[in-house]
């Protein structure tokens, strides 16, 4: 960390990220304010509907999903993000040693829980 002139306050030191931070806010605001200025909105009912691949949407849009739906999304995040932390462990796991051994262990004990308890509600069953 670079010392402090003697005579310099720490405002002064400050005073570029400031000017950055001000620039960026007033860019952005610019940028909304030009796009309403710019280009005013004009809604049709064509401009209105649902985009969907180009074809005409059938039906309602707001349509419900299965909460079986939601549970295979949720369990594929969660074993993926297991993927994640567990091949970082698993290149480094014999200079680890016991400690993260066991914290790994641990891990995958309460995910396997966790997929036991899904399991046994029927999560996993695709009607």
């Amino acid at each position: 960390m670079p010392r402090e002139l003697p005579g310099r306050s720490m405002t002064k030191s400050y005073a570029p990220i400031l000017v950055i931070l001000g620039v960026s806010i007033l860019n952005a605001v610019g940028m909304v304010v030009a796009s309403h200025v710019l280009n005013p909105s004009r809604p049709t009912p064509q401009k209105s509907m649902p985009y969907e691949s180009g074809m005409i949407p059938l039906g309602d849009t707001r349509a419900r999903f299965s909460v079986k739906f939601y549970m295979v999304a949720i369990s594929f995040i969660v074993f993926d993000l297991e993927t994640i932390f567990l091949i970082p462990w698993a290149v480094r796991a014999r200079e680890l040693g016991w400690g993260p051994f066991v914290a790994v262990f641990l891990f995958v004990v309460v995910l396997a829980v966790g997929l036991v308890y899904e399991w046994k509600k029927g999560g996993l069953e695709w009607d």
